[in-house]
């Protein structure tokens, strides 16, 4: 009879032997998803001086750390109180078994654990969190075959990386960061406690929640060290006492998200996983800059609300629709480079992701006439040629019906003969209707195209900038300007690393279109615009600036395009859905203080930037009724007859 026995025991150990032997052949391979583990990390996005700007991640939010960047402690901490004797067992801990089946029998059922950090791991990679048997048996297979392929520092570097900190943060580097504000190498004994006790149950533990049972759960950790004498006693003591700063902070921390969202746009399409693939992105944007920026915005924007409330007088408080359609934008960049330094495309990103600064295209304006008068300049005028400026009525044809169309100064007023530089510093329209008359439709538009502008209409409509363009546009357009004729590409994304520390530098794109001595009397004429002219409230005492109002018909967008000797600024206003704005609200009014706003701002925090504009050889002066004015080989003086006087001692007297 026992012979019997003891040969059906033979056949079930063959028997069980063989199922173990065709399970651990199926799963066999699953043990490559922990060896080869690539998991998702957050990509970091830094401004130009390397200060973080913003996390981006995809589910999960994690920065990888490498096992010999972990604290000796850390580790000391997570084996004691999860698996104290890791660095002893072979993937299983037998005893810890033989305890948790004497539990299960007497409780009828699975009710105490008794996994490895090893078996933890593949749970949380491969298996399910299912109590069942068979997953169980998987677990042990592949928890011995792991510790044959990998090394336990190995192992330990996987766990501490993929595992659940709650509050969003996946691995260690990640939750220091989120729960401390610190780096790993900076976290005190108790703060590590914290961390190594959070994955068991992270939602109870999250101590931005349940700080009292965080704690207390650290004191086992702490309690668990002392113990086995790892820590003495005196560091049990302080610990024990000690309850640390928690932050509770978005997962982002994005502090420029327009900027951000921007770089993201143009980087998706040759890098998919951009959001999630652990790249460090290196961007132009100056962080005080881009405050400075936003704050400027937002305090334009309080004051047209305040000036709507003034015109509907007795509300208490702005038409909800009004606040809610009226935005703006801002675009600043060097000049000499394009690095963008600041860039918002709405006045609040929680109420409105939509980014008015590459995402929307607007009609330019007045904002485009200087553009119109470089042609001019290039074309033989001079900023003291005469120019007429009376009313005309243009007639045109749509659909078969004939129309008329009679355009109008800002205020209606007309002076008759009006000098090309006052024209465009007092933003003139019916000169400039002229001058783009005398000049020629076909040269300058083929001129615009030349700088980039697209969609440009063959009639005098461009006169008056019914072209759309975004703030990005608009600022490579105008950098011919702020950079002495000499255009330059904006761009936001200085440098990308990957994982594995390959770098990916972006260069300045740029392109000479431009004398620098005809762009520089353009330069002259819009700094005027600024002292005496439609832009006098972009003004900042001790700098040397310059720009163009842009306001559309019914005030529908206001614009001012702006720079100094070094910085170049966009901004824009308008209505999302198209609709006007008050009657108020012209570029000088909105868009040109936010312009006076930054550049104020921006001098407190970088006094050593240049303030003066510097005159190009081949650029002169003469005096010419009394007036002293610029001229160069190209944009001769007007012929007019008078006696001009020297302007400087030693300055040649010319005659005409």
């Amino acid at each position: 009879m026992m012979k019997y026995i003891f040969g059906l025991f033979i056949i079930l150990g063959l028997m069980v032997a063989g199922w173990l032997y065709n399970l651990y052949d199926e799963i066999k391979h699953d043990i490559d998803v922990v060896v080869n583990y690539t998991p998702k990390q957050s990509t970091q996005f830094f401004d130009k001086d390397g200060k973080l700007i913003a996390n981006t991640f995809k589910e999960e939010n994690r920065e990888y750390v490498k096992y010999d960047d972990i604290p000796a402690r850390i580790i000391e901490g997570l084996v004691a109180i999860e698996d104290t004797q890791f660095f002893e067992h072979h993937g299983i801990n037998p005893d810890a078994i033989s305890r948790a089946i004497i539990k299960d029998i007497q409780a009828g059922g699975f009710v105490e654990g008794a996994s490895t950090l090893t078996q933890q791991l593949i749970k949380m990679l491969i298996l399910t969190r299912e109590k069942k048997l068979l997953r169980k048996v998987k677990e042990a297979l592949l928890a011995i075959r792991l510790e044959n392929v990998l090394t336990k520092e190995e192992i330990l570097e996987r766990y501490l990386n993929h595992v659940y900190f709650g509050h969003g943060y996946y691995g260690i580097k990640t939750a220091a960061k989120g729960y401390f504000n610190k780096d790993l190498y900076e976290l005190s004994l108790k703060e590590m406690a914290i961390l190594v006790g959070l994955p068991r149950a992270p939602s109870f533990y999250d101590p931005t929640k349940n700080l009292k049972i965080s704690l207390a759960r650290a004191n086992q950790v702490i309690a668990r060290l002392n113990t086995l004498g790892w820590i003495n006693k005196e560091q049990f003591e302080t610990s024990m006492k000690e309850s640390p700063e928690i932050f509770n902070q978005t997962l982002t921390k994005n502090k420029a998200p327009f900027a951000v969202d921007y770089a993201i746009s143009l980087l998706v399409n040759d890098i998919p996983d951009i959001l999630y693939g652990g790249y460090k992105i290196y961007l132009t944007i100056d962080l005080d800059a881009q405050e400075i920026a936003q704050d400027a915005l937002k305090a334009s924007y309080d004051e047209a609300l305040k000036r709507d409330l003034d015109i509907r007088k007795g509300e208490k408080k702005p038409d909800d629709s009004y606040v809610k359609e009226l935005n703006g934008a801002i675009i600043s960049m060097e000049s000499s480079t394009g690095k963008i330094l600041a860039l918002s495309g709405g006045i609040d990103y929680n109420q409105s992701m939509f980014n008015r600064a590459f995402q929307s295209k607007r009609q330019a304006g007045s904002a485009i006439k200087p553009f119109l008068y470089l042609s001019a300049l290039n074309n033989g005028y001079n900023p003291a040629s005469q120019l007429i400026d009376i009313s005309r009525t243009y007639s045109y044809t749509v659909g078969g019906e004939q129309k008329k169309w009679q355009p109008k100064n800002y205020g209606g007023k007309v002076e008759g003969i009006v000098s090309l530089r006052d024209s465009l510093t007092q933003s003139r329209n019916l000169s400039t209707l002229n001058l783009v008359t005398d000049v020629g439709i076909n040269t300058i538009t083929n001129e615009l195209k030349t700088y980039g502008f697209k969609d440009i209409s063959d009639n005098l409509s461009i006169a008056l900038g019914s072209m759309s363009v975004s703030l990005v546009e608009f600022s490579e357009a105008y950098s011919i300007f702020s950079n002495n004729g000499t255009q330059v590409k904006p761009y936001i994304v200085e440098q990308i690393i990957n994982q594995s520390g390959q770098s990916l530098t972006f260069e300045p794109q740029t392109k000479s279109l431009i004398k620098p001595e005809q762009t520089y009397l353009m330069t002259s004429i819009l700094n005027d615009v600024v002292t005496k002219g439609t832009g006098k409230a972009a003004q900042v005492p001790g700098i040397e600036l310059a720009g163009k109002t842009g306001t559309t018909n019914d005030n529908v967008d206001a614009w001012f395009c702006g720079y100094s000797p070094s910085i170049q600024t966009i901004i824009w206003f308008g209505k999302d859905n198209n609709t006007p704005m008050r009657k108020s609200e012209t570029g000088g009014k909105i868009a040109a203080p936010v312009f006076s706003y930054f550049y104020k701002k921006y001098l407190d925090i970088h006094p050593e930037i240049t303030r003066n504009f510097t005159m190009p050889e081949n650029v002169y002066t003469a005096n010419i009724n009394g007036r002293s004015e610029l001229y160069t080989d190209t944009s001769p003086l007007p012929e007019v007859v008078y006696q001009a006087q020297p302007q400087n001692p030693g300055e040649e007297v010319l005659e005409f």
